[in-house]
């Protein structure tokens, strides 16, 4: 029984920091770096019809040349719709509308820019890394409960701790790798 418990509480809390790790670095994909990414556009709420939904439901992108993504509708009526909401969602980019598809125009990024990017970056890794602490300090208070009500001896609650701290160790070196990347991917010219 206890065994069973202890497996569970790790399980969750090996479950809430891969959460963790998929959110930074889903975070991280938003992030501009010199090419350009349907990431950063996809999640943009569009009215359409009445009803918001994610640009990547209405249309689709491709990205032709190292500076431009184009966007292609699958309802040319939305156009529009579409148009209003890139210039709402303040990405410093003016779409360019020719009746048939939006084109997205990005210039380079000044190095300024690109430190300003890295440090944004820099936050997100660590609210990830904070979200992995949280999961840790949680799983460590259900052990300990564990223990206090008897239902595992110190020795299974100490070795779960070790198992903890390890995932816990671990899930940071992952959010620590895609800052790495993601930090290189930035300051490339």
């Amino acid at each position: 029984m206890s065994t069973e418990l202890i497996d569970l509480i790790i399980a969750e809390a090996d479950e809430a920091m891969d959460r963790a790790v998929a959110h930074a670095r889903a975070e991280f994909s938003t992030i501009r770096t010199g090419r350009p990414s349907p990431a950063l556009v996809e999640k943009i709420p569009v009215d359409y019809y009445g009803s918001e939904v994610p640009l990547q439901q209405i249309a689709s992108f491709s990205v032709p040349e190292a500076q431009l993504l184009v966007i292609s509708p699958f309802d040319k009526t939305s156009m529009d719709a579409i148009e209003r909401a890139i210039q709402l969602a303040d990405l410093g980019l003016t779409p360019s509308n020719d009746g048939v598809v939006l084109r997205l125009n990005f210039p380079p990024l000044t190095e300024e820019r690109r430190r300003d990017l890295v440090k944004v970056v820099k936050n997100m890794a660590e609210e990830g890394r904070i979200v992995i602490r949280n999961a840790r300090r949680s799983a460590r208070q259900d052990l300990e409960q564990l223990g206090k009500d008897g239902d595992a001896s110190s020795d299974d609650v100490n070795r779960a701790e070790k198992q903890v701290d390890d995932l816990t160790h671990k899930r940071e070196a992952d959010i620590n790798a895609a800052l790495a990347h993601k930090e290189e991917e930035l300051m490339a010219v």
